[in-house]
């Protein structure tokens, strides 16, 4: 959309192109009745009654519309109803005469609108600069911060795995920062070189565990107590029961332990 605003001076309407017998658009129409406004106060006589009539106003009838527009009266009624609800007119009108006053007039009219709106798109644009800025920032705090946290997606699957065992025990658990979750794996996985499939392991054998399971709520306990949880996990593998065949069957991962 293009930026600004044109003068539209009165005497088009005497052009033969504004004459042309047609009928009006709304568009056109709002556009006459902005054009009849008075520019300066004003002072009618009108059916035996000197009048005052503001800037923005003008006195006209219903019947008037009419013809200059060639519209039916309803329609015309219709319109001046539509500019009121949308407050860009007010009109008050009887059996002979109709007063019009076109709200904020100013806008359409005064020579120092431009002023104006150029300063307005001034302060439009120092407001966006100051807040391109701030997103600048934000967006280098967010690369700063994604450099601290470096996951992979198995590594958030995995924390989203962990939190979702842990709500089986305890539905009310809150919900943690899955991103640092996704970055304590990530951990165990390049600095304590540890395999996907073996902290998956733990994760469910730790929150099927009686006792882990109260004690192991997030991959740093995870990470802290990963040696002990190997060795316990290999001490109970040595009694051979059903049920431990059974959960071998289920997680049959290279393990490495």
């Amino acid at each position: 959309m293009q930026k600004g605003w044109i003068k539209l001076h009165r005497k088009i309407q005497d052009h033969w192109i504004y004459k042309e017998k047609r009928k009006f658009s709304r568009y056109e129409a709002w556009i006459d009745l902005i054009m009849m406004a008075n520019h300066r106060q004003n002072r009618v006589f009108v059916d035996g009654e000197l009048l005052t009539v503001n800037r923005g106003q003008f006195m006209t009838s219903i019947r008037t519309l009419c013809r200059r527009w060639e519209w039916s009266n309803t329609k015309v009624m219709t319109f001046l109803k539509m500019l009121t609800n949308d407050e860009m007119i007010v009109y008050n009108s009887d059996t002979k005469k109709t007063l019009i006053t076109i709200n904020n007039y100013s806008v359409y009219h005064d020579e120092e609108i431009e002023k104006t709106t150029q300063k307005h798109h001034r302060n439009i644009t120092e407001t966006y600069q100051k807040h391109t800025n701030k997103n600048d920032k934000e967006c280098i705090k967010n690369v700063k911060n994604n450099k601290r946290h470096k996951f992979a997606i198995c590594d958030m699957r995995l924390a989203e795995l962990f939190y979702n065992k842990i709500l089986e025990n305890n539905p009310n658990h809150k919900k943690p920062n899955l991103d640092k979750w996704a970055n304590d794996i990530r951990l165990i996985r390049e600095r304590d070189e540890r395999s996907e499939e073996q902290i998956e392991y733990l994760i469910h054998w730790s929150q099927n565990h009686d006792f882990w399971h109260t004690n192991i709520l997030s991959p740093a306990k995870l990470r802290s107590q990963f040696d002990k949880l190997v060795i316990q996990v290999k001490s109970e593998r040595k009694k051979v029961t059903p049920i431990t065949e059974a959960r071998k069957e289920k997680y049959k991962y290279n393990l490495g332990f």
